[in-house]
């Protein structure tokens, strides 16, 4: 029997840009073999929403950047978590984050981080970009590089305000986001094999 790497994809979008990245991450993480990763609009604070979360192998943050921080619905979301962590029901998951503004910078750096932090307090195992920069970092580089923006904790979009959400992000920021899921998925199938053939204190790799 398949033992599938479940992967929840915990986001809020305002305007669907960052749903759009939300979903790029997704394709990502199911281009991995046995891996199945699910959308869960944190909007909704529900009893199902906590109990996908539970039962995940891994948890993706998104949201958006709205002056300089993460969106207020995803920060009701990261304080109601407070009740999975009494229980550390999210302890030894797997962690990772994406974000979208408008801005080319838009300090969304500071919502990564955010959710680092968040994922730390949970105690879970934060997985980077892992891309080098593209773009401005070289006179040679495009806006279609992987990691255009030139971020490394997490992943990063840029949908400009007045873009609607089926144009924007570019394809480049949604590659990247593609990238993130799968590295999410490939890393947490490493972790959750060595759970499962687990011998003793040895831990097979």
């Amino acid at each position: 029997m398949t033992q599938w790497t479940e992967i929840a994809i915990a986001y809020h979008s305002g305007f669907g840009h960052t749903a759009r990245q939300a979903r790029a991450v997704a394709a990502g993480a199911n281009s991995v073999a046995d891996a199945r990763a699910a959308l869960h609009d944190v909007a909704t604070l529900d009893v199902g929403l906590w109990a996908a979360l539970a039962r995940a192998d891994a948890i993706v943050f998104g949201a958006p950047t709205y002056m300089g921080s993460p969106s207020a619905v995803f920060q009701a979301f990261a304080e109601a978590s407070s009740t999975a962590w009494a229980a550390q029901a999210w302890q030894g998951k797997v962690a990772a984050g994406f974000t979208n503004s408008a801005g080319v910078n838009g300090d969304k750096l500071n919502t990564l981080t955010s959710m680092a932090v968040l994922a730390a307090q949970h105690g879970m195992h934060w997985v980077s970009l892992g891309l080098p920069p593209g773009w401005l970092y070289s006179s040679t580089g495009s806006p279609e590089d992987l990691n255009r923006l030139g971020g490394f904790l997490g992943a990063m979009a840029k949908s400009p305000s007045d873009a609607g959400a089926d144009t924007a992000p570019p394809a480049a920021d949604l590659r990247t986001a593609e990238h993130l899921g799968r590295r999410v998925a490939l890393t947490t199938a490493h972790l959750v094999r060595g759970r499962r053939t687990q011998h003793g204190d040895r831990i097979a790799a």
